[in-house]
């Protein structure tokens, strides 16, 4: 088996034996050409196909970032991450590229210098020891929409969080 050969395929997959429909993000890196990685998330399952390529799998309502990355001779060609929250079975939700059936997009940013404000956002977040995937989606959308106007966002705060998490645990 070289590098580019798919690994054999397992004959029922551990997801859908438990009943439950995840999230899957195919995932790429091909140095300097192709980079598709998670920023931040919490995976159910990782699925190594080869050398260059896996596919992670999340759960129903759970929040990650995706960050897609390519170039050519010429120099950059794509720079784009994706702020989405996994959906459940029969939900809608909005389909991307690499990311299997889809899922609500809470944040959408596209050139490398929007890509890296809201990296830099994700970095403030961890700083206050929070981890990105339990941040209020509101705040993703904030962040979206300001970024989209061409505004300065404002930084998600512990009180902020605290107060999402007491509106969570009431909210069925």
């Amino acid at each position: 088996m070289n590098d580019n050969e798919a690994l054999p395929p397992r004959a029922v997959s551990p997801s859908h034996r438990r009943g439950v429909a995840l999230t899957q993000v195919e995932l790429t890196w091909i140095e300097k050409r192709i980079e598709h990685w998670l920023r931040f998330g919490r995976r159910t399952e990782e699925k190594i196909l080869d050398r260059r390529r896996s596919i992670s799998s999340f759960a129903p309502g759970s929040i990650f970032g995706f960050v897609r990355w390519a170039s050519n001779d010429y120099g950059t060609v794509i720079s784009r991450m994706d702020i989405v929250r996994a959906m459940e079975v029969g939900k809608p939700y909005q389909t991307l590229p690499f990311v299997r059936p889809g899922g609500e997009i809470l944040l959408r940013v596209d050139s490398w210098p929007k890509v890296e404000r809201v990296l830099l956002a994700v970095d403030a977040i961890e700083a206050l020891n929070v981890d990105p995937a339990d941040v209020a989606p509101e705040y993703w959308r904030h962040l979206h929409n300001r970024l989209t106007a061409g505004h300065e966002p404002r930084a998600y705060t512990r009180e902020q969080h605290v107060a999402w998490l007491k509106r969570r645990s009431v909210t069925p």
